[in-house]
């Protein structure tokens, strides 16, 4: 069988071009081989409404959504999840890359395996003060609302709250940057003691999880950096990182 890949946290921007060429080499050659894609959120480090497509000097966004759409027209099922920098991805942008939107948690069945798929920020319960974001800002009136500003004003609250992100986490205590242990058990107790993959957290590693007395792996997807990103490729049998650059 052709690999099914699974990638998250790229946070694309024009301002970290190495990201975007490994990216765009990934797309041409490695991801090529496989059967599915999986872009488990934060694919891009804003994502300010799918109307971005519109703007002819957006060229970074369209260069993307181009070679996403490629893939696609190579015969690879490409799948995206929204994360918490992207979740403003639509309709639009699924169009025009060719890709199928996830819900959050999903579960991908397999003729050998069952996985839970999740971009992870769902499970950081201890972060109270991002939780109560993540469910405004998820509703869709806060959307519909937040979509009809002017796209150049979109763009500087999302450069505002990024900013306002980065410094909140320099002051945050190390815990509330990870999943909690108790909210991923019940998490991976009502999936079926699934596999589970996720990224999110920006802590690559397998974790053994005993759940009623249940053997369960949690696989956590690397985040990506100006000279080396990570994709996680199931074979048929097992799950392996791959390193790319």
């Amino acid at each position: 069988m052709r690999p099914i890949l699974f990638i998250s946290d790229l946070h694309l921007t024009p301002q970290a071009p190495g990201v975007t060429r490994i990216l765009l080499d990934f797309l041409g050659g490695r991801a090529r081989q496989a059967e599915q894609l999986f872009i488990l959120g934060d694919l891009f480090e804003a994502w300010p409404g799918d109307d971005c497509l519109d703007d002819p000097d957006d060229v970074f966004c369209a260069e993307i959504v181009r070679a996403l759409h490629e893939l696609v027209t190579a015969g690879v099922a490409l799948a995206v999840m929204h994360g918490n920098r992207d979740f403003l991805i639509g309709e639009r942008f699924a169009r025009a890359s060719g890709a199928r939107l996830l819900p959050d948690p999903c579960v991908l069945s397999l003729p050998t395996w069952q996985f839970v798929l999740t971009h992870g920020d769902v499970l950081c319960t201890d972060d109270q003060e991002y939780q109560t974001f993540r469910a405004l800002a998820r509703r869709p009136e806060w959307q519909v609302a937040f979509l009809a500003r002017p796209l150049a004003e979109r763009r500087q609250i999302a450069a505002a709250l990024r900013q306002k992100s980065e410094s909140a986490k320099r002051d945050k205590a190390d815990y509330l940057m990870d999943v909690n242990p108790a909210a991923t058990d019940d998490f991976l107790r009502t999936h079926g003691y699934a596999s589970l993959i996720h990224g999110h957290t920006h802590r690559p590693a397998t974790h053994d999880h005993i759940v009623d007395g249940i053997h369960v792996e949690r696989w956590v997807l690397a985040d990506w950096r100006e000279t080396q990103g990570e994709c996680l490729c199931w074979d048929g049998d097992h799950l392996v990182r791959e390193s790319l650059c």
